[in-house]
């Protein structure tokens, strides 16, 4: 048995985790595979020092918020590639795409373990968050079991809480098809500094003692998430199967 932690699970980033035990592909490789939610991500990472989980599906850099130096864990599988966040601002606002100093003076919200990443985004494209009046921090009521950071600061965005946030794909695409956001930054398509687009990348993770306790087990792992990602590339539809599943009678379930 194996337990599979997700911090966010409306994340199309973290998702081949979610739709390896969903669609049986860890039941393949003969691993019984829960799924948990926990947020934000250090609190996932924290679970995984405290053994109380078996893997995280996270930002990859923010596996050192609980094991400095990496000592104690290993990236053992990408789930994609480069770091997946992208900022929203409000529609209103007229900003354009790659305007990275629209951010002036406004309001941003960003989950912890993400917000490092902007943060230092930030600070590569020459702004600085006190002079410049940038306030980079969390989306109000984000944090609780079943809430998925993204389409919540997506609402926060639409009654005026927050001027824009961090956050991934999915969330997005909420503000984006309500007509209430813009995407302004989408750096896994090379917006904003160059640099950016290699800060991070979804990962699975697990304990370095796990590898040498059940290294058949961790590499069954391993061959669940390679053998969703090709499932998924040749039939897409599984994706909504999974996300309908999860969600039945939600806005989240219908992307």
């Amino acid at each position: 048995e194996m337990r599979v932690v997700v911090p966010d699970l409306v994340s199309n980033s973290y998702f081949p985790a979610v739709a390896a035990v969903e669609l049986g592909f860890f039941k393949a490789e003969g691993l019984d595979a829960e799924l948990q939610h926990i947020f934000p991500v250090p609190k996932s990472y924290e679970a995984l020092k405290n053994g109380e989980v078996d893997f995280v599906a996270g930002a990859a850099h923010s596996v050192l918020t609980a094991f400095p130096g990496w000592q104690g864990a290993k990236l053992v599988v990408a789930l994609a590639q480069h770091m997946y966040w992208m900022l929203i601002l409000r529609s209103d606002l007229g900003a354009k795409r790659r305007d990275v100093e629209a951010v002036k003076g406004l309001r941003i919200g960003a989950a912890p373990g993400p917000d490092v990443g902007f943060r230092r985004l930030l600070v590569e494209a020459g702004i600085d968050l006190e002079k410049d009046k940038v306030d980079v921090g969390p989306v109000p009521g984000a944090v609780g079991a079943g809430v998925s950071f993204g389409v919540h600061a997506a609402h926060c965005l639409e009654d005026g809480t927050i001027d824009g946030f961090w956050a991934n794909g999915m969330g997005s695409e909420v503000a984006v098809r309500s007509g209430v956001g813009t995407v302004i930054l989408d750096v896994r398509r090379g917006d904003g500094p160059p640099a950016a687009r290699s800060y991070t990348f979804p990962a699975l993770v697990t304990l370095e003692s796990t590898i040498t306790s059940n290294p058949e087990g961790v590499a069954g792992a391993v061959r669940a998430i390679v053998n969703v990602q090709k499932a998924l590339k040749a039939d897409p539809s599984r994706a909504t199967e999974v996300g309908n599943r999860l969600f039945p009678e939600t806005e989240a379930g219908l992307i």
